[in-house]
């Protein structure tokens, strides 16, 4: 690998490893609070948070909401299949895999070069059943069958946006095609004011699903600031009371929207097709100070 540091230095203090992939210029930054934990950054913007040693610490607040829906996919510890849209460090993939065993896991990532030194800096653990491809999000859809997934999760940046071909209806009817009957679509979703690309996706969901749910900072709700909000989509009530209990107990409490309230905060927006899709918003400068 390019530029890649040792891990160590010679009192035995962890060192940053960098190397050049295609998406820039890929850093894992040790963790001072936690010896066993690395945050993956791309061109200085934060991408993903692995403890090697507790793969079920989700270090980053969007991550934590991702893991409350995987907790309340299924009962605890049943098997699931999970199709990931982005692979970045494999921090949800890991998660999956340390709290329900068994598991079968995909995870599409365009960046050949980037899952190469993710794994071999820091390496999944035998047993573990994830395969990672090299494909596009959607060329990675269109090879699995019908109903393979019980979730999908959809993560997917270059740099610090999520690209236009994967913000639209289209794109929503591959990920539905791929969902079992009563699976679940979650999403990572970065926006700031006026909220324009965050309440389109909103409405791009509600044109393929029944039920939607938003977990959100309530200052990013606000329009405030900029920041990640999670969307969950399915066709199934979701178990909203225990998501808003979840998220309420977490270090930077979150809102759940749901219903009334969430069509609300959509404001008439109009779902996005290919034809009109354009990427996610370039977050302001300084934001990931």
């Amino acid at each position: 690998m390019d530029g890649v540091a040792k891990t160590r230095g010679r009192r035995g203090a962890r060192e940053p490893r960098t190397a050049n992939v295609a998406g820039g210029l890929a850093q894992l930054m040790p963790d001072p609070d936690r010896p066993h934990a690395w945050t993956l950054l791309i061109d200085g913007a934060p991408q993903s948070h692995v403890d090697l040693a507790d793969p079920a610490h989700l270090g980053f607040e969007y991550q934590r909401r991702l893991g409350h829906l995987i907790d309340l996919a299924a009962p605890p510890g049943r098997p699931l299949r999970v199709l990931h849209l982005g692979g970045g460090a494999l921090t949800l993939a890991r998660y999956v895999a340390h709290t329900r065993a068994r598991s079968e896991q995909q995870a599409a990532e365009s960046d050949g070069e980037l899952t190469r030194f993710v794994r071999e800096a820091l390496p999944l653990e035998r047993g573990w059943r994830i395969r990672v491809r090299q494909a596009d999000a959607r060329a990675a859809l269109a090879r699995l069958p019908d109903a393979w997934a019980d979730l999908v999760i959809a993560d997917v940046f270059s740099g610090a946006r999520t690209p236009a071909h994967l913000t639209s209806v289209e794109f929503l009817a591959a990920v539905r095609r791929v969902l079992r009957p009563g699976g679940w679509y979650a999403a990572n979703i970065a926006d700031g004011p006026p909220l324009r690309h965050l309440r389109g996706q909103i409405a791009t969901a509600a044109a393929e699903f029944s039920e939607l749910c938003l977990v959100a900072d309530p200052a990013v709700l606000r329009g405030r600031r900029f920041g990640n909000s999670v969307l969950a989509a399915c066709d199934t009530t979701p178990p909203v009371p225990e998501l808003a209990r979840r998220t309420a107990g977490d270090p930077h409490p979150g809102r759940v929207e749901y219903g009334r309230a969430l069509e609300a905060f959509a404001g008439g927006a109009r779902p996005v097709t290919d034809a009109d899709a354009v990427a996610s918003p370039e977050p302001p400068e300084g934001v990931f100070r």
